[in-house]
């Protein structure tokens, strides 16, 4: 199991560097006492590369932008090579490219056959990332494909009837939102 933090839950101050975090990804696979070797620092330099993070691995963790972070975090789950992934928010706080990146990697998982869970709360880009959704809000409000269960009435379930929709109404040539 591969897990990516809210950027806010992490101690950035620690003193680390940009490879050291990843590696930390590896310990699952090395036990107790084994150390990492080679090829365990290969499959760390391989999945920052996925990122686009490699020319970073030296760097110490606080000296990344918030976006730089977010990436550095996600190639310490993928070095897992793990079967199912639990991402917490991982586009808050990022810039466009990096939440281009962590889509594109996100469906590179879904087409590998993994499984992602994601906690995201940006209604607008449901349906263009995910397949999949589930509707919480103290209990399952919808659960499905995002073409069944990421609907208006599903959505106001969850948020208590307070979501303001975009509609595409065309009447007479011209498109009114409203």
């Amino acid at each position: 199991m591969g897990y990516v933090p809210q950027r806010g839950s992490v101690d950035w101050d620690f003193p680390t560097n940009v490879l050291d975090v990843v590696m930390m990804g590896r310990y699952g696979a090395l036990g107790w006492i084994r150390r990492p070797g080679k090829k365990d620092r290969q499959k760390a330099l391989d999945s920052l590369h996925k990122v686009g993070m490699e020319e970073f691995s030296n760097r110490q963790i606080s000296q990344l932008s918030g976006g730089q972070q977010q990436r550095v975090f996600l190639a310490r789950a993928l070095v897992q090579d793990a079967d199912i992934y639990f991402m917490d928010e991982p586009f808050q706080g990022v810039d466009a490219t990096t939440e281009k990146t962590i889509v594109s990697l996100l469906k590179e998982l879904r087409d590998a056959g993994k499984t992602v869970v994601v906690v995201h709360h940006d209604l607008q880009t449901v349906k263009e990332y995910f397949d999949w959704v589930m509707l919480l809000n103290v209990r399952q409000i919808a659960c499905g494909p995002v073409e069944k269960a990421f609907t208006e009435e599903s959505l106001r379930l969850a948020y208590g009837g307070k979501v303001a929709f975009l509609t595409h109404h065309v009447h007479q040539d011209e498109t009114d939102l409203y």
